[in-house]
């Protein structure tokens, strides 16, 4: 592998352009973030009176200090439910991600309560799953901080109510896998939310705060006419003597954290060590922030991404001269060989048969693959039909779907039309799936979109012999434009979970680093699966 030369200029005026604008969306990125934990921080006094620590603060004490944490789905609910967008509070009520507990590299998730008593939401249920799949696919414990008034009735969906049978369905599936489901009840823990801990392997619960119960002290009383009061129904004290529903109590919410910590101790789980980044790249990280332009009809050479990203930013190019707008090769990263994907523009047919012999041989060899996703899609026009656009994208598709490698997604720019999926988009399923602010989504761009639907109304209007109303046309074209602009956006599709993540172009490096030392962990980890979950006793 030889050294990259990079074409960049950090000092020039197109650079710096580029990079104001790019941390410009990175504020906004840090703005929505920092709104969640605004919101939740409101209630500070309301936990206090009780003693309890805001989820956060439980978050911060369950984790190891000093250690990395990459967070998921951090913008799940923003713009999902077409409200206002300066007023949507994003995280669906869950905070999540990957840490260390006692050094084991786990899944933990807490429901975020200081927001609308944690009731479960369509993006909370959507984030929830994913993090289950997530543990389950990268063999992780799954740590649990529960919380929830339950769903919230005024809000009510049948297909919510349907598709969060998942979350149950997921919690059985990590305890059969050998993947131990420890679960903190600090509070209500109501309806759906009672079978958290009762789908869990170990269950922690708070004395004179937690309550578990299928059917709250209101609906109890609505649906059979009995009268009881929370904690005769569902308290610590009658789960942990009576039912059997805890096996441990905790006096408060510091003293249930410090158990799940013992309790992770006790388990012979492998300890990761902190990891060393020995070969960074010569290339500073720092100028991601300025590499990429924000206008995606703009060249990029997506070798300068690449080479601020690799360990000594030493590359070898694949096939450069064949199908030169798709970029492939490897590099190594903390010195594992990592195979590199991405687009300098379409897909043409050569692009997308050199791609698939790359991902085949990738699996031959067992290397991990980095999709850099930045393309205008598959190639179109007579010349790219006769030359088999169709067929050779099809081996492309084939040799994708049927990959065995672990596959890692980072939207970079633009991710058009069917190149979303012939780049490992997040409907073919890579284990992590990344986006930076200013990556821009969609099955064609929205210009392109207005101008389609133009000429079929002409067309129509020709047709019937029908004069044009050109004002309405203006109209709908602009209504098109602006309808198809507000999805594309990262944030936008991000909200609506179709990544696990908005994250800044700078930490690029850092968070392939974590995922790929969580992915190398998983394939040694032999944890001892059973063909049931453990059954509560």
């Amino acid at each position: 592998m030889t050294p990259f030369n990079t074409r960049i200029l950090p000092q020039s005026e197109e650079f710096q352009g580029q990079r104001d604008g790019m941390l410009s969306l990175v504020d906004q990125l840090q703005a929505l973030e920092q709104r969640a934990a605004t919101t939740s921080a409101r209630s500070a006094a309301r936990f206090a009176k009780r003693g309890a620590l805001l989820p956060r603060e439980r978050m911060a004490r369950l984790l190891d200090p000093m250690r990395p944490f990459l967070p998921i789905c951090n913008l799940a609910g923003y713009g999902m439910d077409g409200g206002e967008l300066d007023k949507t509070i994003p995280g669906g009520s869950q905070i999540a991600g990957i840490g260390f507990v006692g050094g084991v590299r786990c899944m933990v998730v807490a429901t975020d309560s200081g927001i609308n008593a944690g009731a479960l939401t369509e993006a909370g249920n959507q984030k929830l799953m994913r993090c289950q799949e997530i543990a389950l696919e990268n063999k992780l414990p799954f740590v649990h901080l529960v919380e929830s008034a339950g769903s919230n009735l005024r809000q009510y969906r049948v297909e919510k109510f349907v598709r969060g049978g998942g979350m149950f369905y997921n919690l059985a599936r990590l305890s059969a896998a050998g993947l131990p489901v420890i679960t903190v009840v600090h509070g209500s823990s109501t309806a759906g939310g009672a079978y958290m801990p009762g789908l869990s392997d170990y269950v922690v619960m708070v004395r004179g705060q937690a309550k578990a119960f299928l059917a709250g002290p209101p609906l109890l009383k609505a649906a059979t006419g009995e009268v009881a009061t929370a904690e005769e129904l569902g308290g610590t004290d009658m789960h942990a003597a009576i039912s059997g529903l805890a096996e441990y109590v905790a006096e408060d919410d510091a003293h249930a954290i410090a158990l799940v910590r013992d309790i992770l101790s006790l388990l012979p789980w492998e300890r990761a060590a902190p990891a060393a980044d020995a070969a960074p790249p010569c290339l500073p990280t720092e100028e991601l922030a300025g590499v990429m332009v924000l206008e995606h009809k703009k060249p990029v050479d997506m070798r300068e991404v690449i080479a601020r990203l690799v360990d000594d930013s030493r590359w070898m190019d694949f096939k450069p001269d064949y199908g030169p707008a798709t970029v492939c090769g490897h590099g190594r990263m903390a010195g594992q060989t990592v195979g590199f994907i991405s687009n300098n523009g379409s897909l043409d047919p050569a692009g997308a048969t050199k791609a698939a012999q790359f991902i085949q041989l990738c699996n031959q060899s067992q290397t991990p693959i980095v999709f850099l996703q930045n393309t205008t899609g598959f190639i179109v026009g007579r010349a790219s039909e006769e030359a088999g656009m169709i067929k050779h994208g099809a081996k492309l598709i084939q040799a994708l779907s049927n990959s065995s490698v672990p596959q890692i997604t980072i939207y970079c720019g633009a991710s058009f039309g069917a190149g979303n999926y012939g780049m490992c988009g997040r409907a073919f399923k890579p284990r992590f799936c990344f986006s930076w602010p200013n990556a821009r989504t969609a099955v064609m761009g929205g210009e392109q979109a207005a101008t389609t639907l133009e000429i079929v109304e002409r067309d129509k209007a020709q047709r019937k012999n029908q004069a044009v109303d050109e004002a309405v046309l203006a109209a709908q074209k602009a209504e098109t434009i602006a309808h198809f602009d507000k999805q594309a956006s990262a944030f936008y599709t991000s909200g609506h979970l179709l990544d696990d993540g908005v994250i800044d172009p700078r930490a690029t490096r850092d968070v392939l680093l974590f995922a790929l030392a969580t992915i190398d962990e998983a394939q040694r980890r032999q944890p001892r699966a059973m063909q049931f979950g453990v059954a509560r006793f």
